[in-house]
């Protein structure tokens, strides 16, 4: 009887362990759903890196972030509601008598449609204008186009929340 159990528990310890539980390799659309979700990823976290600098660009009334991100077609509605286009807008950011101490984007959210991005953010910034301190938030939205030179910002309209 001694023999027989020794034989049975070494026999059962030889048996592969949770041989039920394996799971099976993905398949081929499973592999492309998890590939292209990470795509999608590294797509929505360029647009939010694309929304820090902006913030950062108009903190430094810098134009060149701009006329490298955004399309030759951009149309930037202001919280005025003035329209401009692109050099209209470079040219505000540019010569704008606003000095900041700070400008922050935040909330940041991606909405994608194959090549196209909604991205709407909360701005955030305080600084000095005419030797005046102000302090101000907007919700902004942009719209991006991902084409052959990358994301590339068609439109934007912002809107300053009171208070």
């Amino acid at each position: 009887m001694r023999k027989l159990l020794i034989f049975l528990l070494v026999g059962a310890s030889l048996l592969p362990v949770g041989s039920g539980l394996a799971q099976a390799p993905a398949s081929f659309e499973e592999q492309k759903l998890r590939e292209l979700a990470k795509e999608k990823e590294v797509l929505q976290e360029e647009l939010v890196n694309l929304e820090t600098e902006t913030a950062r660009a108009i903190q430094w009334n810098t134009g060149t972030f701009f006329r490298r991100v955004y399309g030759d077609d951009f149309v930037a509605i202001l919280p005025s509601g003035q329209i401009l286009n692109k050099m209209g807008w470079i040219a505000s950011v540019e010569r704008s008598d606003a000095k900041y101490e700070s400008f922050i984007a935040s909330d940041i959210r991606v909405r994608m449609f194959e090549e196209t991005a909604v991205v709407t953010c909360m701005w955030t910034s305080r600084g000095t204008r005419n030797g005046r301190p102000f302090a101000k938030q907007s919700r902004v939205t942009h719209v991006y186009v991902y084409g052959q030179r990358g994301w590339q910002a068609i439109s934007s309209q912002e809107t300053l929340l009171p208070g």
